[in-house]
């Protein structure tokens, strides 16, 4: 990877908006899921409980991808990662997973869950080759995720699982 990880700031708010809205395009494209839910917002992502990490382009130190951890009840969710596709398969996704494990395994918790689909290549296996592997919902807050997901349609797409890396 030629980029450089950090904190993000409120002025990320808007590339941050924007970085996801077109990863989610290749994604949407991947599983024909004309019917996706919008990005979430820049600014509410950065004012939820946990962190985001911005991965920038050393060339033009432009942002190029995100990834966002929540912290529910003192527990670590990695709630969405997202890289411009013209930055895909360049290292800047492995990177802030990576950054992001490192600054999880720093604010003192033992592990950081997901949920993604088990068959999209950059999806499950991407986590896996990361080091998470597939687990149960055994928080409240995990079983609900598997609820919205199916109230959201998202199973329609393909198979969600969660997964799980110890740190």
């Amino acid at each position: 990877m030629s980029g450089t990880v950090r904190a993000a700031e409120s002025t990320d708010a808007e590339a941050i908006h924007a970085i996801e809205t077109a990863a989610d395009a290749l994604l949407i494209d991947a599983l024909g899921a004309w019917q996706w839910p919008p990005a979430g917002d820049g600014a509410a992502r950065l004012s939820s409980p946990g962190f985001v990490l911005v991965g920038e382009d050393d060339a033009n130190r432009s942002p190029v991808g995100f990834v966002h951890v929540l912290d529910v009840d003192g527990h670590a969710h990695l709630e969405q990662l997202s890289v411009v596709p013209s930055a895909g398969r360049k290292g800047h996704g492995r990177g802030l997973v990576t950054a992001a494990l490192d600054e999880a395994r720093e604010r003192g918790y033992t592990r950081v869950t997901l949920r993604t689909y088990a068959e999209v290549p950059w999806n499950a296996p991407f986590y896996a080759s990361c080091g998470f592997l597939e687990s149960i919902p055994e928080t409240p807050f995990l079983r609900d995720l598997v609820d919205v997901e199916a109230s959201l349609g998202l199973d329609r797409y393909g198979r969600r699982v969660q997964m799980t890396v110890e740190l």
